[in-house]
């Protein structure tokens, strides 16, 4: 297997600037496709996940292309043109659940499939949702989970739509974003959520970049969702992704664990993403934090003995760039404690499991629940680990921060960064010094 050997190192310190976000690239770039009119993009992130997305728009017929630091993308104006298509999604969560919406009210036969671990993550909640409107989505395999086979069906809305909130946001935004296209509604759609809502922040997002499009989503708590009538989506012409906030995480913790100063720019005071969540975090464990509206700098840590403070939190809002934090408690002072996480079961991988597993690796003691981590950092790190990356780009890059605790650390299949970071390692060494 191919590995990257990291360390030791001390120190880190540097500037960097963001890849744009996933979580708005995918998105930004089916609300194109589906919108009247060309929207230009810029800082559109170059990774697996919108590659696949990219590549499933143009099997629908729609124009994309590249033109300089742009991807210019033809919207058609709610309607895919191709009415058959077989699309490989990959592992992209991001891709997979809003195309699958918007498939089922297209009018058309597809084929939607990944690689193996995207067979193994649930969909179930979103497909019960469409069939409440009439959608023809049959299990090629195992029952709630890809492939997928979609079928031409006529859509009917009669009373408001019901869907978990508790396994996946990324339903909930699937159901907001597809619901606008459907032709011939005559009366307001609601969306009404089961369950307390995971990962609101993301929802918050969709809404927001539903409203750059030209349409505006009312929203009763995180209950109810309501898209009103006649709304359609209209290319804003020009709109630039900001910079990938859970990305920032791993500096940010660099700059904390190897006294700073590190900058990120991209993300900051003004921006969408609720990963800039992360610094509170950072803050509240002794790290010396600062921010602007673009930008977010850590300057090391304020105690004596230069450790983190440990943390017991709620990461309920955060969970990816909660990660992070499982991989800087090594560096803190005392026992800390990540709860509400449950969601990371059902990601690239099962996160809390394998977070358990290469901790453990590096010396740590580690109790792991159905929503919870905690963890106990050794008395000195355990040098030349070899960590499993379980094809998850987020353990990867969580875990090379080990290398700034005066040891070496191996990292295996490196390259799963690709899915949404594919130079993270080259930036990582731009601040990381002995």
């Amino acid at each position: 297997m191919e590995h990257l050997d990291l360390g030791p190192f001390a120190r880190a310190s540097g500037t960097v600037r963001l890849p744009g976000s996933k979580s708005i690239s995918n998105r930004v770039l089916l609300l194109a496709a589906l919108a009247s009119g060309e929207t230009s993009i810029t800082n559109l992130l170059d990774s697996d996940d919108t590659r696949v997305m990219i590549a499933a728009l143009k099997a629908l017929g729609v124009a994309v292309r590249e033109d300089g630091e742009r991807v210019v993308v033809g919207g058609t104006g709610g309607a895919f043109p191709s009415k058959s298509a077989e699309l490989f999604l990959g592992n992209a969560g991001t891709a997979v659940r809003p195309l699958t919406a918007a498939l089922a009210v297209n009018g058309g036969e597809y084929r939607v499939h990944g690689v193996p671990r995207m067979h193994e993550r649930p969909i179930g909640d979103l497909v019960d949702g469409l069939r409440q409107i009439g959608a023809s989505i049959d299990y090629e395999l195992n029952d709630g989970f890809p492939p997928l086979k979609i079928h031409p069906a006529k859509i009917a809305i009669d009373r408001p739509i019901r869907v978990r909130g508790d396994v996946s946001s990324q339903f909930l935004t699937a159901l907001l974003m597809s619901l606008p296209v459907i032709e011939g509604r005559s009366a307001p759609v609601t969306i009404e959520v089961e369950g307390e809502l995971i990962s609101k922040p993301y929802i918050d997002i969709t809404i927001r970049l539903m409203e750059r499009f030209g349409v505006s989503v009312e929203r009763d708590g995180w209950a109810r969702f309501t898209i009103p009538v006649g709304a359609g989506y209209k290319s804003p012409g020009a709109i630039m992704v900001e910079g990938d906030a859970s990305s920032a995480s791993y500096f940010l913790a660099a700059g904390a664990i190897g006294h700073g100063p590190v900058r990120v720019e991209g993300v900051g005071r003004a921006s969408i993403q609720g990963d800039v969540g992360f610094a509170d975090a950072l803050n509240r464990m002794g790290a010396n934090v600062m921010m602007g509206d673009d930008w977010i700098e850590v300057r090391g840590v304020e105690s004596d003995d230069g450790k983190l403070l440990p943390i017991d939190m709620d990461f309920n809002l955060i969970p990816d760039a909660a990660m992070t934090i499982a991989v800087a408690a090594l560096f803190a002072s005392g026992t800390s404690t990540l709860r509400n996480i449950a969601s990371w079961r059902v990601k690239e991988t099962d996160r809390i499991a394998a977070m358990a597993a290469e901790l453990r690796k590096v010396g740590a003691t580690v109790e792991e629940g159905a929503d919870y981590l905690v963890v106990t950092p050794p008395a000195q790190l355990t040098p030349n680990a070899a960590i499993d990356t379980y094809d998850d780009h987020r353990m990867a890059m969580c875990f090379s921060l080990v290398s700034l605790g005066h040891v070496p650390v191996r990292i295996n299949d490196p390259k799963c960064v690709n899915k949404t970071f594919p130079d993270y390692f080259d930036r990582f060494a731009t601040l990381v010094t002995a």
